[in-house]
């Protein structure tokens, strides 16, 4: 041990503390929590903690283990403390490692792997070589409690150990030996071996890679192991190895893949699963379609039955109950991100761009994160919700893996899967035909064209299956009809509708009013997703749609009452303005009302019907007006009282940060008074106490993203809808927009700048042509606009919004603009061509082309990216497009000879456009 000792006092105040600590009062854990994090500030309160740990003897091991967790969680106070104390900690954690007590020995190994991470093995080298000494430990204890830690370690930051210290790499004495140990006579012991081994494949890791034979083969020979354990991490492996180096396993693919089949169908759920990770790894690399395409018509059956219940799901989901009446447990409710609406432009897919990008759903009805259209903008892949559990299992694994094998072979699949799919859906045994159900909604993005023959005979046998007396085949069906609701909405004919669409909107909204909750929630996903779909075919069924959601305000529990708020604000969306009519708005707003008049400012209930409002208010527009008195002075107040507790929080940090999502709902459900009612908005603002206009300026300062998202939101609609009063507070919400506007932001700030870029084209519209007042920040706007057009990785959503900004603003003033045309004269066009026909950019390219009227030389070397972008117009305003006709016979006549030269190496679809339209 080294120099450091405890002094008395302090020794016994932070072990009085944890005694006290295993008193369950609320009261005693609240002052406990202050206590612990008043004694973080000490330098030396690690050490007292390691001391109690390890040499504190005479007290319980529980006693003695709490101080270990708390050593563990506050493991990083160890970078910025005295040396002596880190010698201390360090050896001190050493030595509790070897204590003759298990749970002693257990909180120290946790409390190794956190300070190996923490401190990095460079730093704490001895620890590395006591770990690895002990795997030749004679002791079988000593040597799997050294190899746990280990595990972790390389599980947890394998980077980190893939180092050099002293001019050698552990890794290059570690690795043959996890390899010699996966023979060792311990189960444990290969199992620690195989899977420490498996986590330096995905980091490319060199010390593992020159013995990628010997690694491979030692798969192999522990393929066949008697223990489960080793068997998943021999399957893990392999999955970690496909995607890292699939070129070796290719060679072996007939082997492996029968391997996987084979473990696929293990009697453990645990190596089944991760056997059937191998199938949506493989599916997912499109590179290796050629290798997967043959395996295709054994692969798919397995996955099938894969997605049988098991047993233990049944118990788990007591899917029989009729369980309406019974109120939630709040650990069933999961945590929603709310609000934070971003400003995005359609894409036309009659010009081969993509159509408006709808939400991923997986194959169990939760919506997969895509990134914002850009891989260097990555998501969140793994935000799976519990349709069928809570937890990521087999079935869940394959249903993904049958997705994904959908989209990448479609009509391959289903003609393999025609048959067993058959059998299930009219299997006498309701499992069976739960599952065959849930296959074919896995399989409906991807088989879309080959099912749609079969559609006629299997959404009326959805519908009807609707009434089937298990709870969780309804509940499936409904999710599977919502996986089609893309077919059964399509206005194509009366029949059609009559047939399906009638019936399927009937269908579900009668599983809205089911007595199990879990169909419930079922039948509400899938009809928002209906709802979305339909759009204003819903209108002539509005009376009927609104009635039954309506009566769900008084059956539902907690939990389904937020999808409820969902589905209601997504019609509210789907029908827009015809929810104006006043028998609808009697039908609607007095159960919103009933609710509004329960919930105090700051009850979390709160929130899902602020969101749900905002999409109304707009919907229902001036027919919100009696309404609309009280929603905006509470939201105003909950706008004012969160910045209140904002600044509270800045002022003292040991505070609880307050919820933002209050504040940003209450913006969004402003924006969405601001869109129905515009200028008769206008009285309720000016009296706002405090001003409401001096609050959206301190928002827009906000440090967090999601708030400033929703400020600027509601800046562009003000601009809309009461300019006159915001535009004495521009010259402060001015110089906060233009810092938003950023070329490359965080993840987090993506939509936040989206948002600012469009809202500064709509108040440039409202300034008007070449207003003195806003010429003084057209040229810092425009220098953080072009780079942000012009940067490769910024996500494309932001390209558009600032290409129809620098277009707005150009309309107003194109003296100040033109100058720049040949900077971004080609990005800006490649940003637009694919949008769809809009107001929004018929004013962009109004903008663009008085410009080039302005600058008609900044064009030149963009020429075929503008008539390419004028061509893909259908339907330009009669103004924009008598300025394409001016301006392309201009460039003609100019030089008729130039013209021609240069339109002769256009496409000929380009050329043919151009002639037949505009006569050049």
């Amino acid at each position: 041990m080294t120099s450091w000792t405890p002094q008395p006092a302090g020794l016994q105040e932070i072990l009085q503390t944890i005694h006290d600590s295993t008193d369950m009062n609320t009261a005693v854990q609240r002052s406990i929590t202050q206590k612990l994090n008043q004694f973080t500030r000490a330098p030396e309160y690690i050490a007292y903690l390691a001391y109690i740990l390890s040499s504190m003897t005479q007290e319980e091991d529980r006693i003695r283990t709490i101080a270990g967790y708390l050593l563990k969680n506050n493991s990083r106070l160890i970078l910025s403390s005295p040396p002596e104390v880190a010698q201390f900690v360090k050896a001190a954690v050493l030595e509790a490692f070897n204590d003759t007590s298990i749970m002693i020995r257990n909180a120290a190994s946790q409390d190794i792997v956190v300070f190996l991470g923490v401190l990095e093995p460079g730093n704490w080298p001895e620890c590395l070589q006591l770990l690895v000494g002990a795997l030749d430990s004679t002791d079988l204890d000593k040597q799997e409690a050294a190899f746990n830690a280990l595990e972790k370690a390389c599980e947890d930051y394998p980077r980190k150990m893939d180092v050099e210290i002293g001019g050698t790499r552990p890794l290059d004495y570690m690795i043959p030996k996890f390899l010699s140990l996966t023979e060792h006579p311990s189960a444990k012991m290969r199992s620690h071996a195989v899977a420490c081994l498996s986590y330096f494949v995905p980091i490319n890791c060199q010390s593992l890679f020159v013995h990628i034979d010997s690694f491979i083969a030692c798969l192999f020979k522990c393929a066949s192991d008697d223990d489960p354990s080793v068997r998943r991490h021999v399957c893990q492996a392999l999955v970690l190895l496909l995607a890292a180096r699939p070129e070796k396993l290719m060679p072996e693919m007939p082997n492996v893949a029968e391997y996987m089949l084979y473990s696929t169908k293990d009697k453990n759920e645990n190596v089944a699963l991760e056997a059937c990770e191998f199938w949506l790894t493989f599916a997912e690399d499109a590179d290796l379609a050629a290798y997967l395409h043959p395996l295709l018509g054994k692969v798919a059956p397995v996955l099938l039955d894969c997605m049988v219940y098991g047993e233990d799901d049944l118990l788990w989901l007591e899917g029989d109950a009729e369980d309406a009446a019974v109120p939630d447990k709040e650990q069933d409710i999961k945590p929603r991100h709310y609000g934070g609406k971003t400003h995005g432009l359609e894409r036309d897919p009659s010009e081969g761009g993509d159509a408006p990008p709808k939400p991923r759903i997986g194959a169990y009805g939760e919506e997969q994160i895509d990134s914002d259209d850009d891989d260097d903008y990555d998501g969140d892949d793994d935000d799976f919700a519990d349709e069928m559990s809570t937890e990521w299992n087999l079935r869940k694994c394959a249903a993904a893996a049958l997705d994904v094998l959908a989209v990448r072979f479609g009509a391959d699949l289903l003609n393999v899967l025609l048959a067993p799919l058959k059998d299930k859906l009219w299997s006498s045994d309701w499992l069976q035909r739960e599952s065959g159900i849930l296959a074919l909604g896995a399989m409906a993005e991807g088989c879309i064209e080959a099912i749609e023959p079969h559609l006629s005979t299997l959404v009326p046998y959805l519908i009807n299956t609707l009434n089937d007396p298990k709870p969780l085949v309804r509940s499936i069906t409904c999710w599977t009809l919502g996986r089609y609701a893309s077919w059964t909405t399509q206005d194509i004919s009366e029949e059609h509708k009559n047939q399906y669409f009638i019936p399927t909107m009937e269908g579900l909204l009668r599983m809205v009013l089911d007595n199990n909750k879990r169909v419930q929630e079922a039948g509400c996903s899938a009809f928002a997703t209906l709802e979305e779909d339909a759009g204003p075919l819903l209108t002539p069924y509005l009376e009927p749609v609104l009635r039954n959601l309506v009566f769900a305000f008084d059956l539902y529990q907690h939990k389904n009452m937020l999808i409820l708020y969902d589905a209601v604000g997504t019609l509210a969306d789907a029908v827009g303005r015809a929810l104006q009519d006043p028998r609808f708005v009697d039908i609607l707003m007095p159960p919103l009302t009933a609710k509004w008049g329960k919930l105090k400012d700051d009850d979390e209930n709160l929130i899902p019907l602020l969101e749900c409002l905002a999409s109304v208010t707009i919907a229902m527009g001036q027919a919100f007006l009696p309404y609309a008195s009280p929603v905006f002075e509470r939201c105003n107040n909950i706008v004012h009282n969160s910045l209140l507790q904002y600044q509270r929080y800045q002022q003292n940090p040991e505070l609880d940060e307050p919820d933002k999502s209050f504040l940003v709902v209450a913006l969004d459900l402003l924006s969405g008074l601001t869109q129905g009612l515009g200028p008769q908005l206008e009285p309720l603002i000016q009296i706002s106490q405090p001003n409401l206009l001096n609050l959206l300026t301190v928002c827009l300062k906000h440090p967090q993203a999601p708030v400033r998202q929703s400020a600027y939101a509601l800046v562009g609609d003000l601009a809309m809808g009461c300019f006159s009063l915001l535009r004495g507070h521009m010259p402060g919400i001015m110089a906060e927009l233009i810092l938003q506007l950023d070329p490359e932001p965080k993840l987090e700030f993506i939509s936040a700048s989206n948002n600012a870029a469009w809202s500064v084209g709509e108040v440039a519209l409202r300034y008007g042509r070449d207003d003195h007042e806003f010429q003084q920040w057209v040229n810092p706007l425009i220098a953080r606009l072009i780079p942000i057009l012009l940067h490769p990785k910024a996500p494309r959503s932001l390209h558009e919004n600032a290409a129809v900004s620098i277009g707005r603003i150009g309309l107003m003033h194109p003296a100040l603009v033109a100058p720049h045309l040949p900077e971004f004269a080609q990005a800006w066009c490649q940003a637009l061509y694919e949008i769809r026909d809009n107001e929004e950019k018929d004013s962009a390219f109004r903008g663009f082309c008085t410009l080039v009227q302005t600058n008609p030389a900044g064009i030149s070397k963009s020429l075929l990216w503008f008539c390419n972008s004028v061509v893909r117009w259908n339907t330009p305003s009669p103004e924009l497009f008598s300025m394409f006709q001016t301006l392309l016979q201009g460039f003609q006549q100019h030089d008729p000879t130039a013209w021609a030269a240069q339109t002769a190496s256009f496409p000929p679809a380009i050329q043919e456009r151009l002639a037949s339209r505009f006569g050049v």
